[in-house]
């Protein structure tokens, strides 16, 4: 499977410079079960006498449009209009724990509000992204972006779908009616567009891979080399490399034949396959808007540039609208630009604008604290996926003459029948002076002045509040159960306002002189931590956190140069001298030696010791809980055989066939309840009284023993 998610990328690499360990995964195995997929469309809505209490459940089985977490705002759009403007198309997720697995259905709507959703093919497995990474092709855990696709006239709907462990296109009526693949199924389908006419799917794919890998499997007879390729921690066997060549062919639909694609067929398909490129748009009539880089640095911000009608360049010179930019559209006339952006304390701000290139400044039309997702053409309007902390996404059409929204699909009605925990955003500076906030939710009971224990969610704290970057600490769930969780939204890096980076590779060097982005990192979790607490609805000696990926590297930061954690849970681990320079393979070394680290051979203690568990195992007395990815755990040994040897309570999970981001619904509600019942168990003294969980007790109670004994606090 080959499914590009160039936007992870583009974080990953400034990830990675923080001490993100990108990790690596052969192919994820398909659960066996199948979902029953009887309740992907919701029933219709029934009144509730009396809201109920949240479950893992209830978070678990969400219905998605598009990519589920809210802060990945920039992925290409979910949603695809009809060719009358009449009617929306898109892919709707649900997982479901008890079989493993997800149904997954083609849906269309009209955008007037009548007629309800019409459901026109179910099945298929999830498609795992991939990205690419230090020179091989890396799945990373999410869905890669599905987005169904009109044929010109509007008879038909086209779309990737994934059976027996190969992506194809398939096609379905778009009145309703059979849905049937389309072409070979020798080779995975990256992207597809329809021609111009109607007449042919012009398609992506890259059949070199099946070369390479059948190489690797010859070379297997011999040994294989240890080389880049490989990555100990995922296995023996040698990774794909990223930058195989692209073909791009044309089925006739017709007859079914398949030849390469014309130059023209090419350029349809490269423009659905540019979801990497800065936001840009083409009125009908030709004229462009576009934005750029406002100079060398990687993350500088964009400037947003249009032609006058006469090919000339007019830019937007205010300030104030420099950076943020998410789309662009031209009105029906070409003479009127509308653009979304984020701006305000921080980014919070989601903000619609209209500017007429060259005759002033843009004017406003929609400023929201909302996420706005996926937004499309409709007609005279956008149409969008909305979501904020208390409501889960839900497909809007925006006004663009008012700005007023209206819902044109709510795919989780259920939600109006479940309490949940109140939400107050809160706003600060960490000790460099950049701006962050955080959301504080308390239990819907709560009484204020009464203190609680407080559980630290990271990294992103953008629309509906399930369970932090990866969905593994659900906040919901934790407010019900007695908990305040602050879930934070991380500051900017600091090298992004730093004179002199130019390069990636600059960039990642910067954070990582002195351990600057975590410090930075940490000042602001502790600062929003204090706010929550000098509220007085905070107990300062109850407080956990938790963290996946940057977020895990943030958690174990803080263990180490702070005292204020009573409890710790985390999705990744970690960054030790001998782990960083052997289980993580040969190119990430190589690219943790570029940022300054010392190879394996040399001292390493010094450069490590403010961000080691390991070296500061002696230290450490915060109860850890490690929930791995079977191909990342190799990479949180060392770690925990250093607080294991020191008597220390740690304890570790290990999920199997999983990515760096947990994929398998099974594997996300085991995480759910036992991130619960650790923090519960540590900060309320409470033990669930399930029979099923008195073995984990045992060992828990076990480790308050062993702090007991040594007067730990």
């Amino acid at each position: 499977m080959v499914s590009y998610a160039p936007s992870f990328a583009r974080q990953a690499r400034a990830l990675c410079g923080v001490a993100f360990v990108l990790l690596l995964l052969a192919a994820a195995a398909s659960p066996a079960a199948a979902a029953p997929c009887s309740d992907l469309l919701p029933s219709v809505a029934i009144p509730v006498a009396k809201p109920r209490a949240i479950t893992a459940d209830d978070l678990i089985r969400l219905r998605d449009i598009g990519q589920p977490d809210g802060s990945m705002v920039r992925q290409p759009t979910p949603l695809s209009v009809s060719p009358d403007g009449k009617q929306a198309a898109f892919i709707l997720t649900r997982a479901d724990p008890a079989t493993n697995s997800y149904c997954r259905g083609v849906v269309v709507v009209r955008l007037d509000g009548t007629g309800g959703p019409k459901l026109l093919d179910t099945g298929g497995d999830l498609i795992i992204a991939q990205t690419a990474g230090r020179g091989s092709m890396i799945p990373v855990g999410i869905a890669a972006p599905a987005v169904p696709r009109w044929s010109p006239d509007g008879r038909w709907i086209a779309y990737l779908r994934r059976d027996r462990e190969r992506t194809r296109v398939w096609r379905v009526p778009a009145a309703g009616g059979t849905a049937a693949p389309v072409g070979p199924d020798a080779v995975d389908i990256d992207a597809f567009a329809w021609s111009a006419d109607g007449r042919r799917l012009v398609i992506a794919r890259r059949p070199a891979a099946r070369a390479v890998a059948a190489g690797v499997d010859a070379e297997a007879l011999g040994g294989w080399l240890y080389d880049a390729r490989i990555l100990p921690n995922m296995g023996a066997r040698p990774l794909l490399p990223s930058g195989l060549a692209v073909e791009t062919d044309a089925i006739d639909l017709q007859d079914g034949t398949i030849r390469p694609a014309e130059p023209d067929d090419k350029a349809l398909l490269d423009a659905v396959r540019a979801d990497d490129a800065l936001p840009a748009a083409q009125a009908v009539g030709g004229r462009r808007a576009w934005t750029e880089r406002r100079d060398h640095a990687p993350m500088s911000p964009l400037r947003l540039f249009a032609d006058d009608g006469r090919d000339r360049p007019v830019a937007c010179t205010a300030t104030a609208f420099d950076g943020g930019f998410l789309g662009l559209w031209w009105d029906a006339s070409g003479g009127e630009l509308r653009f979304l952006r984020r701006e305000g304390w921080a980014k919070e701000v989601m903000a619609f604008y209209r500017w007429r290139p060259g005759k002033g400044a843009p004017q406003p039309i929609l400023r929201t604290s909302d996420v706005l997702i996926g937004c499309v053409p409709a007609d005279t309007d956008l149409l969008c996926l909305r979501e904020n902390s208390l409501t889960p996404r839900h497909l809007v059409r925006i006004d663009l003459a008012t700005g007023r929204s209206r819902t044109v699909y709510d795919p989780n009605p259920e939600f109006a029948g479940i309490t949940l925990g109140t939400v107050e955003r809160l706003r600060w500076r960490n000790d460099r002076g950049l701006e962050a906030w955080g959301d504080l939710v308390l239990p819907a009971n709560h009484r204020p002045g009464e203190q609680l224990p407080l559980i630290v969610v990271q990294y992103h704290s953008d629309g509906f509040l399930r369970g932090g970057t990866g969905d593994e600490y659900p906040i919901q769930l934790f407010a019900a159960h007695g908990f305040a969780v602050l879930s934070v939204e991380r500051a900017a890096f600091v090298a992004e306002s730093m004179a002199g980076v130019k390069t990636w590779d600059d960039f990642n060097a910067a954070n990582m002189k002195d351990w600057a982005e975590r410090r930075s990192l940490l000042s602001s979790l502790l600062t929003g931590v204090g706010m929550a607490i000098t509220r007085g609805d905070v107990d300062p000696k109850r407080i956990g956190i938790t963290g996946l990926s940057d977020g895990a590297s943030t958690a174990r930061f803080a263990l180490i140069n702070s005292q204020v954690f009573a409890a710790a849970a985390i999705s990744s681990c970690c960054m030790d001298p001998k782990t960083v320079m052997t289980q993580g393979g040969i190119a990430f070394a190589d690219m943790q030696q570029k940022m300054g680290a010392p190879p394996a051979t040399g001292d390493a203690s010094t450069y490590w010791r403010p961000y080691s568990l390991a070296l500061n195992a002696e230290h450490i007395d915060t109860p850890l809980l490690m929930q791995l990815a079977d191909e990342e755990y190799l990479l949180g040994l060392e770690t925990f055989t250093a607080l294991r040897e020191k008597n220390k309570p740690v304890e570790m999970h290990i999920f199997p066939d999983e990515h760096h981001m947990k994929w398998q619904p099974a594997h996300r509600r085991a995480i759910y309840e036992r991130n619960l019942d650790w923090f519960a168990f540590w900060l309320q003294q409470h033990e669930n009284p399930d029979p099923a969980k008195a073995g984990q007790y045992r060992r828990w109670e076990a480790m308050r023993a062993k702090l007991i004994a040594r007067g730990a606090p």
